[in-house]
């Protein structure tokens, strides 16, 4: 069985640990000065009581005249200097110094002759046991600090996982897919503890189901109108071809025709959401395929071959996506239009004001036209579509130079 470890995936993950580490490490130092001071105090205050208790019994049998005891005696050597400054002038004082090697705790006071009496006490035991907490509080700060990082880390990965995992979804959302759906267990019981992550989990999740069930309307609208519309229009069309000659029949013709294209563009569209086409692929050259598109089109395009290549792809819907990039190209750009095949990839480039910066940042989007010009929005809609039924990368850009261009990448062959 593996231990899953946690992740550091992002910035809030490795915030969250230094904070965590920062905050640990003051805990402890704080918790360390404060036993540290309070032990050596304890200590060094017992130390410093027997010094002079031991000066007391001293200072009595230097003035009885009695011999001094072993650690006693009159200017001993070792003794500090401050500290016989001080008994000179007079007073008494304790002080921890070094001596023969050893942490010695003196204590001295005022003798004859401007001299001073001294004592000394062994201060190692003492010592020890303040180097031994040192080390003590060490040792344990470490421990403490590398088991709440690890409680920390277990903590805000799980969070972190969960924020991914809802940033996740988004970014499907975001890209069309309205069936991704968070599903935090904790905004699916209500029994549980709520918190911020599952509230933001569950907005999300109820967003997309709302965005998914508008545009399924939308869908089924858009769909039953086209579907409605054409059977008169096929006998609009047919009775208009019935009509004498003459200028205005022409332009009902005109008109008639271009409804019964935007009806067949919406059919289209509504089947294109709808999800479920299937590709009918056959070999084909790409060369072959582009010199036939631009001679459909009855337009002026240039067609250049720079590599030629067969692939596997349906004609139909690549002949499609080709003619509506040729046909935007040629209605709302300024020849020279030049379609390029170079291996899988095939460009359509105009010389006009180039796309408009909607286009760009969102993608084609439906009914929608930069100044007025003729149009329905539809045409570069229906060719990103298809593209993506083909399982092709279709992107457009202006050039540096001017112009518009159009780039549509075949997905690689076996």
């Amino acid at each position: 069985m593996r231990l899953a470890l946690p992740r550091w995936t992002g910035p809030l993950a490795v915030k969250a640990a230094v904070f965590i580490t920062v905050m640990c490490c003051a805990l402890a130092a704080l918790l360390g000065v404060l036993v540290h001071v309070s032990v050596t105090d304890q200590a060094v205050g017992q130390a410093r009581d027997a010094a002079l208790s031991r000066l007391g019994e001293a200072t009595k049998a230097y003035e009885a005249g009695d011999p001094l005891r072993r650690g006693a005696g009159v200017d001993p050597p070792g003794l500090p200097r401050p500290l016989r400054e001080l008994a000179v002038s007079g007073l008494r004082g304790t002080m921890v110094a070094e001596h023969d090697g050893r942490p010695t705790m003196w204590a001295a006071g005022p003798a004859d002759g401007g001299r001073a009496l001294a004592v000394q006490v062994d201060h190692t035991q003492g010592q020890r046991t303040i180097d031994g907490l040192d080390g003590a509080i060490v040792w344990s700060s470490a421990l403490a600090i590398g088991a709440t990082l690890l409680v920390g880390a277990f903590a805000v990965t799980r969070v972190t996982r969960r924020l991914h995992t809802t940033a996740r979804v988004a970014r499907r959302i975001s890209t069309g897919d309205l069936d991704a759906r968070v599903g935090d267990p904790r905004a699916q019981d209500p029994t549980r503890p709520q918190d911020e992550v599952a509230s933001v989990a569950a907005a999300l999740d109820s967003m997309a189901s709302s965005l998914q069930g508008k545009l399924l309307a939308e869908q089924r609208f858009t769909a039953d109108v086209a579907h409605e519309l054409r059977t008169p229009l096929t006998g609009l069309h047919a009775a208009a071809e019935l009509l004498p000659p003459g200028r205005p029949t022409e332009l009902v013709q005109d008109r008639v025709a271009a409804l019964r294209t935007l009806t067949e563009d919406l059919l289209e569209i509504s089947r294109l959401d709808s999800g479920r086409e299937r590709l009918e692929t056959e070999p084909e050259a790409l060369g072959d395929l582009a010199a036939r598109v631009v001679r459909g089109s009855g337009t002026d395009t240039r067609v250049d071959v720079v590599r030629d290549v067969r692939v596997e792809t349906d004609r139909r819907r690549l002949e499609r996506v080709l003619g509506n990039l040729v046909a935007n190209a040629q209605r709302h750009g300024r020849a020279p239009v030049v379609l390029t095949v170079d291996g899988p990839v095939i460009t359509v480039r105009d010389h006009g004001d180039g796309y408009p910066e909607y286009l760009l940042a969102h993608g084609p989007q439906r009914f929608r036209t930069e100044g007025g010009t003729k149009g329905h929005g539809l045409g570069l809609t229906i060719a990103l579509g298809q593209a993506e039924v083909l399982g092709a990368r279709l992107e457009f850009t202006n050039p540096p130079d001017g112009g518009a261009l159009a780039v549509l990448s075949l997905p690689r062959q076996p």
